[in-house]
């Protein structure tokens, strides 16, 4: 065991790689050799401790069974050709996560615990990073309230984790979406800007309706009316009229994505005329209809870019036309190319372990 700049590492004796099947992972499932843990008590955080993947031991009183405070961040880890490891736009999640932490009453994790020891686990578990596209080393940050009690009060103690999942795409085959007209992901005021746990968790009711219609996500809409586009359940939606790239601005209620906020830029650089604004579903119907709507997609951590292939509203059904040289599939070109070190990085996003 060593310690070194309040990192305290524990290495695996032998680690589970050689037995881990690469080429048929089930998103989420398998899970790298180490894990992080740094525990907030008394006002202040502890070390970190990067220790083997296992177990972690809590009493049935924890306190985020029963009040739900727990949040998470979805990131990503690249190898490129040359064998160096790479993280996607880091600090963008790391700030977000803090802004989810302060909307649930939790501390937040300052960036040298937060970076140091993402990066010091990334470095530690590289060889689970895999070459060529679409292999990746998903990255789950994520923090519990780990007070034992029931009284209804925010912790006193929490615990701020890491865990590495390999992954390839997260959706295979086509993607369809169902338009939400009666159930809502979030309002005004609420926790939908959060990642937090429980935003998740309400989805899953309304989604499992969704799928048993065939439809593979919903698309949420604004709670007060439904009438305006917003996001779905994993993702970010795009849509493209004409020639013009549309998406709901970032609100309390919407996810301030960070591939979202990559694909903004990348259709500015693009010369992609992009506008952030209110859409409404009236105005997607109406382009299918008139044949100008060209294009919906998702974007998001997991997923990258997700073409939509069609969509339900109400008993609106529309299949969205093929289109040659697509705006999802440059995008994820370029999104990819950026974050497996084949091209430029004009942006620094891109941040060597």
């Amino acid at each position: 065991m060593t310690h070194t700049n309040q990192i305290v590492i524990d290495k695996v004796r032998k680690s589970r790689i050689d037995s881990t099947d690469f080429d048929n992972l089930t998103f989420g499932k398998t899970f790298s050799d180490h894990m992080l843990e740094c525990t907030w008590k008394n006002g202040s955080w502890g070390d970190v401790e990067i220790k083997p993947y296992g177990p972690i031991m809590v009493e049935p009183s924890c306190k985020v069974f029963h009040y739900g405070q727990a949040i998470f961040e979805g990131m990503k880890a690249f190898k490129d050709d040359q064998d160096d490891v790479f993280l996607f736009r880091p600090a963008d999640n790391w700030i977000r996560f803090n802004a989810s932490a302060k909307r649930l009453a939790m501390p937040e994790v300052p960036e040298e615990i937060f970076m140091d020891g993402l990066k010091k686990l990334v470095e530690l578990d590289k060889d689970w990073v895999r070459k060529g596209d679409g292999q990746s080393l998903y990255l789950r940050p994520f923090m519990i309230a780990s007070e034992n009690g029931v009284a209804a009060a925010p912790s006193t103690e929490y615990k701020f984790m890491v865990v590495m999942s390999p992954a390839r795409a997260y959706y295979r085959g086509e993607v369809r979406v169902v338009i939400a007209t009666s159930y809502s992901r979030a309002a005004d005021g609420g926790v939908g800007y959060a990642k937090a746990a429980g935003n998740y968790a309400a989805s899953f009711y309304p989604n499992n309706l969704a799928l048993e219609e065939g439809f593979q996500q919903i698309i949420w809409t604004d709670a007060a009316s439904h009438e305006y586009l917003e996001e779905a359940g994993t993702m970010n939606i795009f849509v493209r009229i004409g020639d013009k790239l549309l998406t709901s601005p970032h609100n309390d209620r919407i996810l301030n994505g960070v591939t979202r906020r990559s694909v903004i830029q990348l259709a500015k650089d693009m010369g992609i005329e992009v506008e952030e604004r209110r859409v409404s579903i009236n105005e997607i119907n109406e382009a299918a209809r008139a044949g100008e709507l060209k294009e919906m997609f998702g974007s998001g951590t997991a997923a990258v870019i997700v073409p939509i292939k069609g969509y339900k509203h109400l008993e609106f059904v529309h299949e969205l036309p093929t289109m040659e040289h697509s705006y999802a599939e440059r995008f994820k070109k370029e999104l990819n190319d950026i974050q497996y070190n084949r091209t430029e990085d004009p942006h620094q996003w891109r941040v060597k372990i």
